[in-house]
Order: structure tokens, then C-alpha cells, then sequence
């Protein structure tokens, strides 16, 4: 789970939690790809657009492109809505998009998807 927003990452990991998952937290893309590095079994992630240091499409390039980590499914959880920025994150390797603010059911529906 990766966000800027202390609060919004509280909030995500609580709802994925209580839907019966482990979550891994992380700041922002550079931190997301270091823990991923660390937990090569991670099943998805969950990512902003905006974050410091390193934003969500750039990390999901990062992941995507790389042949060190692996490429779980990303879904996008953004208050960014833009046709544009969708189909940028889409081409980037995207799985799929939910904008904030999130019902957790939607959520919890969403990861399992992902996941399988």
C-alpha cells in the first residue's frame, strides 16, 4: 500500500486487513520498490498517483521494466481522474483503477481480483 497520506495508508490497511489480507506499507514509489525487493512474494499493490520522491505511474514503470522484481498486479487508488493519466497508468502496466474516496467493499473486491 503506497501513499503519501499517512492516514489514507492507515485507511487501506485497515479495510485490507479486515478483508482478510496482509498489507506492507510504504511512502512513496521509492520506498514501495525497496519493500518489494524485500517481500518478493507480494501479491498486489495498491498505489497513489502523487507521491514524493517517486510517483505511482513512474514506479509502476520502474516495476514493470525491471527484470530484478517481480510484477504483481497494480491498482491505482487516486483522487486523479483524468482520461490522460488513466490511460498513462493503463499503458504503464496499470491493472486497474479506483478513485478516492474508496467504499471498502469495492476495494476488498477489487484486490481479490487482482489476486485471484
Amino acid at each position: 500500500v503506497l501513499f503519501r497520506s499517512k492516514t489514507i495508508r492507515q485507511q487501506v490497511n485497515f479495510t485490507l486487513t479486515k478483508g482478510g489480507f496482509e498489507v506492507i506499507e510504504a511512502e512513496d514509489g521509492v520506498d514501495g520498490i525497496e519493500k518489494l525487493k524485500a517481500n518478493k512474494d507480494v501479491k498486489a499493490i495498491i498505489s497513489d498517483i502523487n507521491m514524493p520522491n517517486m510517483g505511482g505511474i513512474e514506479m509502476v514503470k520502474a516495476i514493470n521494466t525491471s527484470n530484478e522484481l517481480p510484477h504483481p498486479p497494480i491498482l491505482m487508488l487516486t483522487t486523479e481522474g483524468a482520461a490522460e493519466i488513466v490511460a498513462e497508468a493503463k499503458k504503464a502496466g496499470a491493472s486497474g483503477w479506483i478513485t478516492k474516496p474508496f467504499k471498502p467493499e469495492v476495494l476488498i473486491e477489487a484486490v481479490k481480483r487482482l489476486v485471484g
